[in-house]
């Protein structure tokens, strides 16, 4: 037998097992970990979306940043209106003893304004080599790594998310990246349904509120009190600090501040507003609403008398535009470093003005159809009361008297005669009934607080600047119009002596009235009464209070200038 030779063995590379093993055991680490990072991605964008509120949707992003990316601390910047600063940031990572160390919240500079300056997603391996870069503040902790991207909400930039220190010292790659730009989409959309859904329901309280004002105005409550309304729901629905309401004063170019809740009330209520130097003027003449990011240092608004402490940014809403005219004005402030008001904002506080200018009209409208009714109806009886019971009573009249020539016992003719007189004594009371009823209240002679508000606006050319005005209190009806003419002579009085004597630039009126007393009191930043000095015209105005059953008073307080008080009792109704 012949032997057939073997074939040749194909030898194999020398691998060794174990490190085919490993390769192995790497890859399979490496898929497992994709998978559970996309796990973890899928459920953070999950737990995103499934967040209504606002705040605990930025949280929540945040929360998820960190987990995702591995980071050590992570911050959501909210870009602020005006597209350069921030506005608001949250935080993950940092302690609150850390954050009071290190001081108020970032704007937006150095790398951060990078960001908003540059809207695309930025990786570093160190902070401080970035040219933008302008180091960290003292008391913050140590960063080096960071990976930013920019959060979309349609085709608006709402806000940036930043993430610093990859855990165990690693810099973040591209993956990371992607992660985060994934989260940061899922995020815009959460935040627009979260921004949609705040608004409805920002909108409901509006329409709720306007329902409680329109049932409030025509079921006939008093005015003043729908006003307070106007008021108390324009500062709660806005989530601001103060809020008041301002009507224009008949006869005069001002604005009389009827309603103010909230922040130090007492020094807005009362207060008679010019057109050109006030919020609230602006927003009265140009028929829209005006804004102040601050409303403190705003130079279009006179800061006399003072009335804004501690407040900032502000709003003033006609109520009542187009063909109806503007009626009056609502304002609303928040405190001091509280975020401004936004376009949509205002939009809202607009809407919901203009619904109450709706609803006063409608009231206005009512009350009128009621006083033609009642007019109709004191017309009709004076009608009846002309054409019926005054003949009736004329013709008796006639007819006792006729029957007096026939009586021959002299004290029944007298008692007729008597009788007869009493007759036309009853028709002159009739008839004098008859003109009250048909005097229809015509055009009211200029009321005490036009005349007030006037007297002041004449004085400045005087006094070289214009007084500050407060009036509280039905100061029209309550006092009448004997004791009102004291009172303007009392002020004008008053005036000229500022002007003339005090050297002042400063000067407050306030008039008030609760119904039983009128007080006026008139202060000034002046020199203030010298001891020798004229004082006839103090005199007469004290003669005047005293004529009145009422009292005068002169102080110089601590801080110079002079303050009168003037006040008198009102007769009893």
């Amino acid at each position: 037998m012949v032997a057939v030779p073997e074939e040749p063995r194909v030898r194999l590379p020398q691998l060794k097992l174990d490190e085919l093993l490993e390769e192995l055991q790497a890859r399979i680490n490496a898929a497992r970990g994709t998978q559970d990072r996309v796990r973890s991605l899928l459920e953070a964008v999950l737990s995103v979306g499934r967040e209504l509120d606002l705040e605990q949707v930025l949280r929540s992003i945040v929360e998820a940043a960190v987990v995702l990316v591995d980071a050590e601390y992570a911050a959501l910047g909210v870009i602020g209106p005006d597209g350069t600063r921030l506005s608001a940031f949250h935080t993950v990572g940092v302690t609150e003893a850390q954050i009071s160390a290190i001081g108020p919240y970032p704007e937006g500079h150095g790398i951060l304004g990078e960001l908003i300056r540059h809207p695309h997603p930025l990786r570093l391996a160190k902070i401080s080599e970035h040219p933008a870069s302008y180091g960290l503040p003292p008391g913050h902790p140590p960063m080096n790594s960071f990976l930013g991207v920019p959060i979309r909400v349609r085709d608006e930039v709402f806000g940036n998310l930043y993430l610093t220190e990859k855990r165990g010292g690693a810099e973040f790659d591209e993956e990371d990246e992607s992660v985060l730009s994934t989260l940061a989409v899922a995020a815009g959309v959460a935040i627009d349904n979260a921004r949609l859904y705040e608004n409805s329901r920002l909108r409901e309280r509006w329409l709720r509120a306007n329902a409680e004002i329109s049932h409030s105005l025509m079921s006939g409550t008093d005015r003043a009190d729908s006003l307070g309304l106007i008021a108390e729901r324009a500062r709660e629905i806005s989530d601001s600090a103060l809020a008041a309401v301002a009507m224009p004063m008949e006869g005069t170019k001002s604005l009389a501040v009827e309603i103010a809740v909230g922040v130090d009330a007492e020094a807005h209520r009362g207060l008679v507003l010019p057109m050109h130097d006030s919020l609230m003027g602006l927003a009265y003449t140009a028929s829209a609403p005006v804004t102040s990011d601050d409303v403190i240092h705003d130079p279009r608004i006179s800061p006399e008398p003072p009335r804004f402490e501690g407040l900032g940014p502000a709003v003033a809403v006609p109520i009542g535009t187009g063909a109806g005219g503007v009626r009056g004005v609502v304002l609303v402030a928040r405190e001091s470093g509280r975020p401004v008001f936004f376009q949509k904002e205002t939009e809202m506080l607009q809407g919901f003005a203009a619904q109450a200018s709706i609803a006063m009209e409608l009231a206005e409208r009512r009350q009128d159809a009621q006083q033609i009714a009642l007019l109709e109806d004191r017309d009709r009886i004076a009608r009846d009361l002309h054409d019926l019971a005054i003949q009736r009573l004329f013709a008796t009249g006639m007819t006792l008297q006729s029957a007096g020539r026939f009586i021959e016992h002299p004290e029944a003719a007298e008692r007729v005669l008597r009788a007869v007189d009493d007759l036309d004594e009853t028709i002159k009371i009739i008839r004098s009934t008859i003109f009250g009823l048909r005097a229809h209240s015509g055009t009211a002679g200029t009321g005490l607080r036009a005349r007030v508000v006037s007297a002041v606006g004449e004085a400045t050319p005087l006094l070289g600047f214009a007084a500050g005005v407060r009036m509280e209190g039905l100061v029209d009806t309550d006092v009448p119009p004997e004791i009102a003419d004291d009172v303007m002579a009392v002020l004008s009085e008053a005036l000229a002596n500022i002007a003339r004597h005090a050297h002042a630039d400063r000067a407050q009126v306030v008039l008030t009235t609760d119904g039983r007393e009128v007080c006026l009191k008139v202060s000034d930043s002046g020199v203030g009464i010298p001891p020798d000095g004229r004082r006839s015209g103090l005199a007469n105005m004290a003669e005047r209070a005293e004529k009145l059953g009422g009292r005068f008073e002169v102080t110089s307080p601590e801080g110079g200038g002079a303050v009168l008080d003037w006040s008198v009792p009102l007769p009893t109704r």
